[in-house]
């Protein structure tokens, strides 16, 4: 069974919203997505993302990410959308979220990846959908933007590995937990 992973940029204060203007970047970090790239064959995102993405990665020079954006086939999740799509190896998926995501997890082949979509990423954590969360920590503090959690949301999750970058970025790769979550005291 194919493992759905979602890699998230993310700030301290937790902040998922445009990365392009406070990402950092170095070789190290770029050897980690290459290698998570490897792992997988198949991307999955929302319509918000596909629309974003739709302008940006068609248009880019030919390099490891762009590549990979262009050429993997795309999974994208909307019910608004209509087929067919405009960007090369994307294909409409709609339904139930549980059961579009068992579909696309019964398939041969490897990983599938969530670059973005922070909307269904959370949807998915919150389900118990997702096998792994990559976030990469950024250590800046923005205050306000989107956000990959909303006020009531609980989850328990385990450290699955971390690692830390020259720029100060931290890379933690969580898994659900395998045990309920503990009670906490009021």
């Amino acid at each position: 069974m194919r493992k759905l992973v979602a890699g998230l940029a993310i700030t301290l204060d937790g902040v998922i919203d445009g990365p392009y203007h406070w990402a950092r970047q170095d070789q190290a970090m770029n050897d980690v997505l290459a290698a998570s790239m490897a792992e997988c064959d198949a991307i999955l995102i929302g319509r918000n993302t596909y629309q974003e993405y739709v302008q940006i990665w068609p248009n880019m020079d030919s390099n490891l990410m762009s590549d990979f954006m262009n050429n993997t086939q795309k999974y994208v999740l909307s019910s608004t959308l209509q087929a067919p799509l405009e960007w090369a190896n994307s294909e409409l998926v709609s339904g139930d979220l549980a059961d579009v995501v068992g579909r696309l997890r019964d398939q041969p082949g490897k990983n599938i990846q969530i670059p973005g979509s922070p909307a269904l990423v959370r949807s998915l954590l919150l389900r118990g959908l997702l096998d792994e969360l990559d976030l990469m920590v950024h250590p800046i503090v923005l205050g306000s933007s989107a956000r990959l959690f909303h006020e009531g949301d609980q989850l328990d999750l385990e450290l699955a590995n971390t690692r830390m970058f020259s720029t100060g970025v931290i890379h933690s790769a969580y898994r659900p937990a395998t045990a309920p979550p503990p009670d906490y005291p009021a």
